[in-house]
This record gives C-alpha cells, structure tokens and sequence, in this order.
C-alpha cells in the first residue's frame, strides 16, 4: 500500500484488514479516534506497535506514559509536531509492510 492509497482509505469506514496492527491505529488516529486507534495500537507487542503506542499517549498530554513507551520501543521522544510524526510514523510502516 502507498501513502496516497493509505489516505484514500481513510475515506471508508473501517481500515483495511491487510494492515497491521500499528497501521490500523494510525489509521483510526487519521480518521480522529484517538481511543479506537489506543486499542489497536495494544494489539501488537513489537517495536512498531510500542512507537505508535508512545505517540498516542504524547497526543494525548500523558508524557511520562509516552516516554516509557518511546523507551520500549528504543526510539528517542519525538520533538516534533503531531502531523510530522504521524507522517513520518505511517511512512515507515508501509515501507515496512511492503
């Protein structure tokens, strides 16, 4: 899946099945529903998912949660804004799944 078909697919409903499970939490944080994509993000135990896991948690204002979670996932706490880090988070997981 390329980034563009990724944000097409913001337009359905629901994510698309063949995404992972860190995918599909970006993708329910894209479409706004931080705790739908809080849930996802809990379904996987790897790197990816504990990164997405962090960023969710410093979205939502918990920064000693998200720092832990950065620390899991062996990832320096982001600096930059929201949207860099979503982009730059969803890039590397298609890259990833490809």
């Amino acid at each position: 899946m390329t980034t563009e078909e990724f944000r097409a697919s913001l337009e359905n409903a629901a994510p698309p099945e063949e995404l992972s499970a860190p995918l599909a939490a970006m993708w329910w944080d894209a479409r706004g529903d931080w705790h739908q994509a809080h849930e996802a993000a809990q379904q996987g135990n790897d790197a990816a998912s504990a990164c997405v896991h962090a960023y969710l948690h410093r979205k939502e204002g918990d920064a000693g949660n998200a720092a832990n979670w950065y620390r899991i996932a062996r990832k320096p706490v982001f600096k930059g804004s929201f949207d860099e880090e979503a982009a730059a988070m969803v890039q590397e997981l298609l890259r990833a799944s490809r």
